[in-house]
């Protein structure tokens, strides 16, 4: 009996190693299937920058390294309030390392800070093993980061003219500039141009380029206009111009706005001038001849001889 029992366990002792072995390591014809994500330069801690209108693409990949056909079905999670496109399921060949593409959109790039980053999800389950269910479910998991990216985007704004400005006055603009990016911005540079040669601006603009501006801000400043005295009656066409300092100068926004030019004003009437120009003038004409000399004479004559013979 203790014979039997040594022999026992010598053999157990020589078999043990091999079934631990078998347990350990499954038999590649049925299992060795993986998931995988292509990430940007292939490294796993590269996010996939979405672009301004919010879209990447993900290629990700199965491969069957068994020696049976498999199907399996996927199952994706996306930050952001994200929509995603891409297979619900797919068979791949006994050998073969099939790939897949996920369409990632819908996501307001504006609403989210510049550099934000967020985990998606791709899952994949195994449903079939050579056009039979699988008893055993498997699934495999696999995500990366989606980042948000920074936008530049300044947009100015002219306020039009109250009204029509006389030549040798002035008129003021109020220009306000808005980010409507999602990071930090200022801008770089200003540009007035016109198209009346008498028409000048001054530099009132220029203070725009000392102000930061967060995500959403505005700022304004006002732009001084003067007409010449001798600028004829005409519309002028003034344009502004600002350069994104974030963009390296390269997003720029422009706004015009017109106006009209008016002569001079007349100069007032003399104000101790009491006549009215508006009032009649009454002339009086007679038809009767006017009186000849000889009777001008005979008259006074008559009436000398007159007063003599009175006085007599």
């Amino acid at each position: 009996m203790a014979r039997s029992l040594l022999i026992f366990i010598m053999v157990a002792a020589l078999i043990l190693p091999f079934a631990t072995t078998a347990i350990a390591q499954p038999d590649p014809q049925f299992g060795n299937w993986e998931l995988g994500i292509e990430y940007p330069q292939e490294d796993r801690d590269n996010p996939f920058i979405l672009s301004e209108g919010g879209m990447t693409s993900v290629t990700f990949f199965v491969d069957n390294m068994g020696l049976l056909d498999i199907k399996v079905s996927f199952e994706y999670d996306i930050p952001f309030n994200g929509q995603f496109s891409g297979p619900e399921d797919a068979s791949v060949s006994a050998g073969s390392n099939d790939s897949f593409m996920m369409l990632i959109t819908g996501i307001d790039v504006y609403q989210h800070s510049a550099g934000s980053k967020e985990a998606f999800t791709i899952s994949a389950n195994l449903e079939e093993r050579a056009g039979l269910p699988v008893i055993f479910p498997e699934s495999q998991e696999r995500n990366g980061d989606l980042e948000i990216p920074e936008i530049h985007e300044l947009h100015v704004d002219i306020t039009d003219a109250v009204g029509p400005i006389n030549a040798g006055t002035d008129s003021i603009l109020r220009v306000t500039v808005t980010n409507r990016g999602n990071t930090q911005d200022r801008v770089r540079e200003v540009e007035v141009s016109d198209d009346c040669p008498l028409l000048t601006t001054d530099d009132g603009l220029e203070v725009l380029t000392s102000r930061n501006l967060n995500a959403g801000a505005s700022t304004t400043a006002d732009l001084n206009v003067m007409a010449s005295e001798s600028h004829p009656k005409r519309n002028c066409r003034i344009e502004v111009t600002v350069a994104s300092e974030g963009a390296d100068g390269t997003q720029l926004s422009t706004d015009f706005t017109r106006i009209e030019i008016d002569p001079p004003p007349s100069q007032p009437d003399d104000p101790e001038d009491t006549s009215d120009p508006t009032d009649p003038i009454e002339v009086v004409t007679s038809n009767l001849p006017a009186p000849g000399l000889s009777i001008v004479f005979s008259v006074l004559i008559g009436a000398l001889i007159a007063s003599r013979s009175r006085r007599f």
